[in-house]
């Protein structure tokens, strides 16, 4: 049986996800990227390429996802697929967003492309060897390290792996204002893995679900269970709840 503190949690996030998955939230969110795009190829295109480079100030990263969509016009699919990109991103060690050198961004769309020719798309690459979401985590990092791309996607899961589970929040979870459940009849959301960010773990800690700040898979892991608690059908809706209410904190602090 839950104690009254625990109740009074649990009704806490479940409002604060209620609050923050709206479709007002994607417009400070790499999310809103894949809703520019039309279809789901290119949908699914967009999210992996924006989740890669989501990380750090959104105003500095924004502006070099912004650059793939302008340059692909909009058919990120197709730029990826037909080799188009490597007019526009040079294989040199010019930097191209913070660590990531161009080199680094040609490796990724490189073994990208090669995805995309081999299995048609990675959800039918995910569908081929992945059924819950951390396989499907293991399977993308697999295939990324293996063609010289970990620079960009962990090589394995040592880490939280965070833009990876994030991407699959994205492609996974369905009837939402913000993930496209493009992947909904592949892995189920039940299974999915809490994105572990400076913002989610700092929430966490605060409300008592996590008594460690290490961004390692183990963690993100009990973050989960937790939440699985408190949404046992849809456990990364409670994504919303602890990342935005961590922006909301950093703005008013600001």
């Amino acid at each position: 049986m839950q104690s009254n503190t625990d109740i009074l949690l649990t009704n806490h996030i479940r409002q604060l996800a209620d609050k923050y998955e709206t479709a007002e939230f994607l417009a400070a969110d790499p999310s809103s990227f894949m809703h520019l795009v039309s279809g789901a190829a290119n949908q699914e295109a967009m999210a992996f390429i924006a989740s890669c480079l989501s990380y750090g100030s959104r105003k500095q990263f924004f502006p070099k996802i912004q650059f793939v969509l302008d340059a692909s016009g909009g058919e990120v699919d197709h730029w990826v697929r037909s080799g188009e990109w490597q007019n526009d991103i040079a294989d040199t060690s010019e930097c191209y967003y913070r660590l990531y050198t161009q080199h680094d961004m040609h490796c990724l769309l490189a073994a990208y492309s090669h995805m995309l020719n081999s299995h048609g798309s990675m959800k039918a690459y995910v569908a081929s060897c992945a059924t819950t979401g951390i396989e499907a985590v293991e399977a993308i990092c697999r295939y990324f390290a293996e063609r010289g791309a970990s620079k960009i996607v962990p090589k394995n899961t040592s880490s939280a792996c965070k833009r990876v589970c994030m991407f699959l929040r994205w492609m996974v979870r369905s009837d939402s204002p913000v993930d496209l459940g493009l992947w909904a009849d592949v892995i189920d959301r039940r299974t999915l893995i809490m994105p572990l960010d400076t913002h989610v773990v700092q929430e966490g800690m605060r409300m008592g679900l996590l008594n460690s700040r290490t961004a390692s898979m183990s963690t993100a892991r009990r973050l989960t269970d937790a939440m699985l608690r408190i949404f046992p059908d849809d456990p990364t809706k409670g994504d919303f709840a602890l990342f935005g209410l961590g922006i909301d904190e950093e703005k008013e602090q600001q």
